[in-house]
């Protein structure tokens, strides 16, 4: 979506909130958001979202006459991921209160660090409810992805634990006062699988099917508790190599995951845990590989999924000074069954890594709407290279760790 459009979209709402509020006086609308400039210093090469303030993974070596040329210093600033959002609430229709949201930043429009930031979609949902039941349609934040570490870092503990915002229907029923039933139908749009195409959302396109997911949360005296599986079905091919025969190909991946929250007086502590299948999709480090060839007569290909391993804790304590630790922990534990063709993998890492971790201390500063943060972040990789029997997508040789230490500031005024 371009600014303009968006821009338009925005002013649309408004006027709509507005002629609503002529009918129903009991309609609120509210805009909000943050001026936000970050600053890093990175010691090492790296896998980053746009303009280096989205980190993932330190690079492998690169080793030129002695020198590992990956080892490299560098220093990124802006204000880019700045934020601006209308809420909606107070209407009814038919007894069903109805609340929306949209809301957008100006992460968008650069290639590297070149360009001029756009504003881009990030949420835009409509909420019906009534009784003990929801449902929300639109572009929201991933049920696995919605439960974020106190850390104020734009990554938010990826690749540690899920990251997308997605188009999804979501349908919530209470079962108790404390218990929660939810089911959701997913598709994709920024964050997608790999494929034979690269990554793109027209594997989950062709397979017809959405991304489904079933959860169940629990909620009660400071504590909450979830627990949900993610399932995927996708068509890595619908053509073959010649695009003029259709092929029956189909990967179907299953992701459980549980987390855990306990909040009391200034002191929290949150926990996630998700063993993926693939996973790419959630910005995961995960994928899969081809399996076998030409399994029926139309010569459709049979796949297998990487299984992997991604967890966090989060501690915090302090309210106008706030002492922030966060640890995150990443195993892969390679394919399923042995592969006979190529490994898609997620395009923010890489397929010969094995394992990574990530300590992060951080002081937040807050004053009123303004906050200010620093933080260290030490993030160690462990790679290996492919060998003639590592038929499992799992790089087994030659195993060593590379690690990046990020210095990180924030300053933030919310309105």
């Amino acid at each position: 979506m371009t600014h303009k459009t968006l821009t338009t979209a925005l002013f649309a709402l408004t006027l709509a909130v507005g002629a609503a509020a002529q009918d129903n006086n009991s309609v609120h609308f509210k805009w909000y958001g943050l001026i936000r400039n970050y600053l890093v210093i990175d010691s090492r090469e790296s896998v980053y979202g746009t303009d280096d303030f989205f980190y993932y993974v330190p690079k492998d070596r690169k080793i030129v006459a002695g020198d590992d040329l990956n080892r490299q210093t560098t220093v990124s600033y802006g204000a880019l991921t700045s934020r601006l959002g209308l809420d909606v609430v107070g209407y009814q229709v038919n007894g069903w209160n109805v609340d929306a949201k949209i809301e957008a930043d100006f992460y968008a429009g650069l290639t590297g660090v070149t360009g001029t930031a756009q504003l881009r979609l990030r949420q835009a949902y409509a909420t019906l409810s009534k009784g003990s039941f929801s449902i929300k349609a639109g572009q929201a934040w991933h049920p696995m992805a919605a439960d974020m570490p106190h850390i104020f870092s734009l990554n938010t503990g990826a690749p540690f634990g899920p990251f997308s915002r997605t188009p999804e229907v979501v349908l919530d029923g209470k079962l108790s006062d404390a218990l929660t039933l939810s089911f959701a139908a997913i598709w994709q749009m920024q964050y997608t699988s790999a494929g034979p195409e690269g990554a793109s959302a027209n594997y989950i396109k062709y397979g017809g099917i959405p991304e489904l997911y079933l959860g169940l949360s629990f909620k009660k005296n400071g504590f909450t508790a979830r627990a949900g599986v993610d399932m995927l079905s996708i068509k890595p091919r619908h053509l073959d190599a010649t695009g003029t025969r259709r092929v029956a190909d189909r990967l179907t991946t299953f992701s459980p995951f549980v987390y855990a929250e306990y909040t009391r007086g200034q002191f929290s502590v949150k926990a996630k845990s998700v063993f993926a299948q693939a996973g790419e999709h959630l910005n995961l480090n995960g994928g899969y590989g081809v399996s076998a060839f030409d399994v029926d007569p139309s010569g459709s290909w049979q796949y297998s999924p990487t299984r992997n391993s991604s967890s966090w804790l989060s501690l915090t304590y302090g309210k106008k000074v706030q002492g922030v630790l966060f640890a995150g922990y990443v195993r892969n534990f390679g394919t399923k069954d042995p592969l006979v063709g190529d490994l898609y993998f997620s395009k923010n890492s890489f397929s010969n890594l094995n394992r990574l971790f990530r300590v992060t201390p951080e002081l937040i500063f807050n004053w009123g709407k303004v906050a200010l943060g620093l933080e260290y972040e030490l993030t160690g990789a462990q790679y290996g290279v492919f060998g003639a029997n590592d038929l499992y997508g799992l790089a087994a040789t030659d195993l060593h760790w590379v690690l990046n230490h990020r210095f990180q500031a924030m300053l933030k005024y919310t309105f």
